[in-house]
């Protein structure tokens, strides 16, 4: 599943040409030069696991190289102490106790970790990291390699490098990324994806189904802690839950701000090349098999009836995408995305979720996969006239469990019959406390945070350049660059995290002379396609 690149893109990387972007007026006044925010929310990855060892790559023979630049910055990863004596050798993780180990380029399909909210939790053991294996670990063939296979949960404790997760490195190498960065919440991908567009996971209003994923506000009301479906989308299963309050869409609506979430397989009407088509629609990896394309629960403004398609009824025309009042209610398939700029038509905030065998998630995608759509993306961008205004995000919807040894700050605590992160029903201080939708609760349970740490970058021709943001940010400091950009500062409220949340400002520099280089990657190694980088 391969995109085909526009000729004038395939002649420009086949000899390393530049190109010089031209920006067009924009519609909408901008607090910055950013008129068009992409954001590629991928799957379950934690920092150490794909940039521990950064900037340093093993560089083995017959993987893509990695090396360097000059006065590149460090990151707070795995130092030698983490790598070679980890809390995780602590006994309590029995067979799976572990330090840290590299995963090489043919182990990229791995298994999906436990990262439900408490177990994370648990694996955090009160801020000394050493319990990974024994609550977030599956049972897996690494560390322990051939011919002595032993599964064990110790698999949590590997990481990636430069010679498997290339393009994101040297990515990191161009423009800017962050070692500071959380999930909002503990917890899996719906928490992330509601805590990116709204900051908010309480206000249950509807739900079918079981209940196990959610857990008591102490105020009557529920917090979604789980993955449920979106409550009446046709894809979805029996467990599905509806959200009340706002989203960053009612927002961009109120302000006629173009914008729309792009999902991989969210067309019920396209027939794939392996004739599958609707809910079922399918695609097949060379490393992770055929896997489903569509995840219900990964596509968060489902959740609101206000900017759902529960139907996923098509826009008009490729010209009406990112508008109010189209069918689509601003849901589209990923392929809308490309459709849409390619006609002209380029959303000013636009979110991406790929393919399931491409969105980066354990047991269904893989680093490899992951970076074909990550690249795909990047250069498609580069190719537009709009290139001098815009700004690729890449984030992550949780850690899925994966070790990283940073603690986060609890800014905002939880004691509820799920937190364990300092002791059974309690998470934090108990200090820090974020009302829920109801104006009347004070006090929200079940969204403790900050989560796990996870990767954060910035690929635009306005990032400050070979550049380690260490503010601290989380999944809600996207939405709050938007409400800055083209609200004027307007915030969610209701206890969104936005309000006490840093923007990703701090990775651009809107004061530099931007240059007119492109940095065109190859989709299947990683590695620049053009001469001088």
């Amino acid at each position: 599943m391969r995109q085909v690149f526009p000729l004038c893109l395939v002649a420009m990387m086949a000899v390393g040409a530049t190109m010089t972007p031209v920006a067009k007026a924009a519609d909408a006044k901008t607090a910055t030069p950013i008129k068009h925010l992409v954001v590629i929310f991928g799957e379950n990855r934690s920092f150490d696991h794909y940039f521990g060892t950064y900037p340093n790559a093993l560089n083995p023979r017959g993987e893509p190289q990695f090396h360097a630049k000059p006065n590149t910055p460090t990151v707070n990863g795995l130092s030698n102490a983490l790598l070679i004596n980890n809390p995780n050798l602590n006994p309590a993780n029995g067979s799976g106790a572990s330090n840290p180990f590299r995963f090489s380029r043919s182990q990229a399909n791995t298994q999906d970790m436990d990262h439900d909210y408490m177990a994370e939790q648990l694996a955090f053991d009160g801020g000394l990291m050493d319990l990974f294996p024994a609550n977030t670990g599956s049972a897996g063939p690494p560390p322990n390699a051939p011919p002595a296979i032993v599964l064990t949960n110790g698999q949590v404790m590997g990481y990636f490098d430069g010679n498997t997760v290339t393009a994101l490195w040297n990515y990191a190498q161009h423009y800017a990324m962050s070692d500071n960065s959380y999930s909002t919440n503990f917890g899996p991908s719906t928490v992330g994806a509601i805590n990116l567009i709204s900051g908010q996971t309480n206000g249950v209003v509807n739900h079918a189904g079981g209940t196990g994923a959610y857990v008591s506000d102490g105020n009557g009301g529920f917090t979604v802690i789980g993955d449920p479906d979106p409550f009446g989308d046709v894809c979805s299963g029996s467990e599905q839950a509806q959200m009340g309050g706002k989203n960053i869409g009612d927002l961009l609506n109120a302000a006629g701000v173009t914008w729309g979430w792009f999902a991989g397989g969210f067309n019920l009407n396209t027939i794939n090349s392996n004739g599958t088509t609707g809910c079922n629609r399918s695609s097949t990896s060379e490393i992770v098999g055929t896997q489903g394309d569509y995840v219900p629960h990964h596509t968060p403004f489902q959740y609101y009836a206000s900017t759902a398609n529960p139907t996923h009824a098509r826009p008009k025309s490729v010209h009406t995408i990112g508008f109010s009042g189209d069918p689509s209610n601003h849901d589209y398939d990923v392929d809308d995305f490309f459709a849409a700029v390619s006609a002209g038509n380029f959303p000013e905030v636009s979110f991406l979720k790929a393919i399931a065998i491409h969105d980066a998630h354990p047991g269904n995608s893989d680093p490899l996969d992951e970076q074909q759509f990550v690249v795909r993306v990047a250069n498609f961008l580069q190719a537009q006239p709009e290139w001098a205004n815009t700004a690729l995000v890449v984030l992550y919807d949780d850690s899925d469990g994966w070790y990283d040894h940073q603690l986060g700050q609890i800014v905002n605590s939880s004691k509820s019959a799920a937190d364990a992160l300092n002791g059974p029903g309690s998470c934090g201080s108990g200090v820090n406390a974020l009302p829920g939708i109801n104006p009347k609760t004070t006090h929200a349970q079940g969204r403790c945070g900050y989560g796990p740490r996870q990767p954060l970058l910035v690929i635009s021709p306005w990032s400050k350049h070979n550049f380690v943001d260490s503010s601290v940010t989380d999944q809600t400091s996207v939405l709050r660059f938007i409400e800055d950009n083209w609200l004027g500062g307007e915030r969610i409220g209701s206890g969104s995290f936005d309000a006490i949340a840093n923007s990703i400002s701090s990775m651009f520099d809107f004061h530099q002379v931007i240059s007119n280089d492109l940095f065109i990657l190859n989709e299947d190694t990683g590695e620049p396609v053009n001469a001088g980088h």
